[in-house]
């Protein structure tokens, strides 16, 4: 009787209850019908990206100023920059996904996108305003970019949609509207009020004025002022901080390498789409790796309500020809995140994509955040640029990543853990490493584990700061949990990351003279989380949580080895980006007078697989001092040698790694490392 054989992602995916076929969708626009012999994992082709693009285009015009100049979407508030610069938003965004449209289909453009936007060009720059607010009186007028700096933001999708649509629409414009238009693009040019990755939207102005004649010494200039600003941000295997700073998250994927690529490839410079490219090659064998075989990317780091632009560095990679993905396999990713959000209520029944994840949901957004920022989604339509006989559109789905094989291992120099199992698709990302640029803690950053089917717990207006944060391990200062300072990486390996900081009361001081040490160690599903915490008074309580899961999201659980005397309890903690309600698993313990500090370890576990066994099952753990032996069920072994005590300046030189497989010879066996 023949063997039989193993399962293929495709029948894993077909049978998975996360990601189940669908038949049709509840969106307010039609969309074409499933192949499921070209897209067997989606279903979705290109003219599915087409028939959704014009949807929501359509859906943006009854919220136009008389003359088109801005476009101002309901919402719950405006931004920080005001009304009128949300206006420019809506029309700016929007029309980079008219531009990505047309573009794509060489400027063909039967439903009249450009028409619309050519009017709104003509008015929003024939008298600019320094207002905020938009009156009756001038309900048309784009701000100005030297009176409201989020203008320049925008300045780059305009300047984007034009430099790809120019043929069709700058070309037509008369004298006078491209004058304005130029002038109005020209103070983008300037030195950055921001030192961050806002130096690329003036490469993006530059590109366009440069291309049009227009300016050309000054563009030149802002071009490579901006080029050479990044360069101080690139930390290697193609990640980017997005400053000087440690902040690495999606403006990897929708900044840092879009605009630089994205700019090389439209001036046919091939020795910069060489350098860049390679970078981008480099940094998507990572972070195409963070999207769960459901669909959904990571929700990690800021202005997530832009969603599926995390899709636009794999495209990008496709159009530049710089990419570790098959072709099939870049339309799989794509096209799965898309249809993750619009099966999930990301666009509302008029049409729109609200302020939020899924549907809206305020605790994840920025003060710069208004109704029309979602849109920077546009970006995810890059695909559009390339071809319909391309292999991407043509050729069938490819499985991602995570559907493949397991993967543990660090992401370059970010301080960041990838986590993720074949058998479910599933993404854990764990926090040693990247950190918010605001001084008040962040849950996008600041928890030490993130997954693509959970999100951080949010205070509710019941309890406040007092609600209690997932995956975060706090020492109890008067009943009130400590908050986790900037992450300083430490060691990292195959399976493992580590971090050291000092924790901060609530109001954001630090506690002196106390350090926390914490490793993250996995392998498959299971999590081995230590914290070593020297310099705290004896008898000061500590509390590790577990993942925030909802009543029908994947099975958490978290087990005590060392360190805590209670049990995991279950506990109600509000909302999440993912739903409602959540629980979260609980372990307390107390700080010890022993030398050296008191160590805590506990066994995590999240996993969308079908009663998963106990998580105490899959480890066997031996601790001697501070040294943790952990033997895996697989029979595949970890020896972590933490500090003792902690000494130097920043730790690093302090903990050893060894990995290897029980009973064989030498640390790693004769066969080699264990996975």
């Amino acid at each position: 009787m023949p063997e039989p054989q193993p399962e293929t992602p495709l029948e894993r995916h077909r049978r998975s209850p996360h990601h189940p076929p669908h038949d049709s969708l509840s969106l307010p626009f039609p969309l074409p019908p499933e192949d499921r012999r070209r897209s067997p994992y989606t279903g979705w082709t290109r003219a599915h990206w087409e028939a959704t693009a014009d949807g929501l285009l359509h859906a943006t015009a009854r919220y136009a100023s008389p003359r088109h100049g801005l476009i101002a979407f309901p919402g719950p508030r405006p931004s920080s920059s005001g009304p009128r610069s949300d206006g420019l938003e809506g029309f700016a965004r929007t029309f980079l996904l008219a531009a990505l449209r047309v573009a794509g289909s060489n400027g063909h453009d039967p439903h009249g996108h450009l028409a619309r936007y050519a009017e709104g060009l003509a008015a929003g720059t024939r008298r600019p305003s320094a207002a905020r607010e938009v009156t009756p009186a001038d309900p048309d007028s784009w701000p100005r970019i030297d009176t409201i700096r989020q203008a320049r933001v925008e300045a780059a999708s305009l300047a984007l949609g034009l430099r790809l649509t120019r043929r069709w629409l700058w070309d037509t414009l008369d004298d006078g509207v491209r004058a304005r238009v130029a002038d109005w693009l020209l103070p983008a040019l300037g030195p950055s009020p921001v030192d961050n990755n806002w130096w690329l939207f003036g490469l993006t102005v530059g590109g366009f004025l440069r291309e049009a004649g227009i300016e050309t010494v000054r563009a030149q200039a802002a071009i490579d002022r901006a080029l050479t600003r990044i360069e101080d941000w690139c930390r290697g295997d193609g990640w980017y901080s997005d400053g000087d700073n440690r902040a690495f998250d999606h403006y990897n994927a929708w900044a840092m390498h879009f605009y630089p690529v994205l700019h090389a490839h439209l001036t046919d410079d091939r020795t910069l789409l060489a350098g860049y490219g390679a970078r981008l090659h480099a940094q998507l064998d990572g972070c195409t790796r963070l999207f769960d075989a459901n669909g959904a990317p990571m929700p990690f780091g800021r202005s997530l309500t832009y969603r599926f632009a995390a899709t636009a560095a794999p495209w990008l990679g496709a159009l530049t020809g710089h990419t570790p993905l098959t072709p099939g396999a870049t339309r799989r990713l794509a096209s799965g995140a898309l249809r993750h959000f619009l099966d999930r209520g990301a666009v509302t029944d008029d049409g729109l994509l609200p302020l939020g994840w899924y549907g809206p949901y305020a605790p994840m957004l920025q003060s710069y955040s208004g109704p029309a920022s979602p849109y920077w989604a546009a970006k995810g339509f890059l695909g559009l640029l390339l071809p319909a006989d391309d292999p991407a559109w043509t050729v069938p789905e490819a499985p991602l990543p995570a559907e493949t094989a397991d993967a543990a291992h660090p992401l370059g120099p970010t301080g960041l853990l990838l986590q993720s199992t074949a058998s479910d698709g599933l993404v854990r990302l764990h926090n040693h490493g990247s950190n918010s640029t605001l001084a008040a803690p962040d849950p996008y950053y600041a928890r030490f584990a993130y997954s693509t089917r959970t999100g951080p717990t949010a205070p509710t207006p019941e309890d406040g700061s007092r609600s209690l944060p997932d995956n975060h391990f706090a020492l109890l200062i008067d009943g009130r949990p400590t908050t986790r300072g900037p992450a300083t990486p430490q060691a990292t390996g195959p399976g493992l990351a580590s971090s050291l900081h000092t924790p901060r009361h609530a109001d954001g001081s630090e506690l002196p003279g106390i350090r926390v040490l914490s490793v993250t160690l996995v392998h498959g599903r299971a999590e081995l989380r230590a914290h070593l915490v020297t310099g705290a008074t004896p008898g000061t309580r500590v509390r590790q949580t577990g993942w925030a899961t909802t009543p029908d999201g994947p099975t958490a659980q978290l087990h005590p080895v060392h360190g805590y005397d209670t049990p995991a309890r279950r506990t109600p903690t509000g909302s999440t980006l993912i739903g409602p309600r959540t629980e979260t698993a609980v372990l307390e313990g107390a700080i010890t007078s022993g030398p050296g500090g008191t160590l805590f370890v506990a066994l995590a576990s999240l996993t969308g697989d079908p009663d998963p066994a106990p998580v105490h099952t899959l480890a066997t753990t031996q601790l001697t001092g501070h040294d943790i032996h952990v033997t895996w069920q697989d029979g595949t072994s970890a020896h972590l040698a933490l500090p003792h005590p902690p000494r130097g300046g920043d730790g690093r030189e302090v903990l050893e790694v060894r990995e290897g497989l029980e009973g064989l010879e030498g640390p790693e066996g004769p066969e080699g490392p264990g996975p």
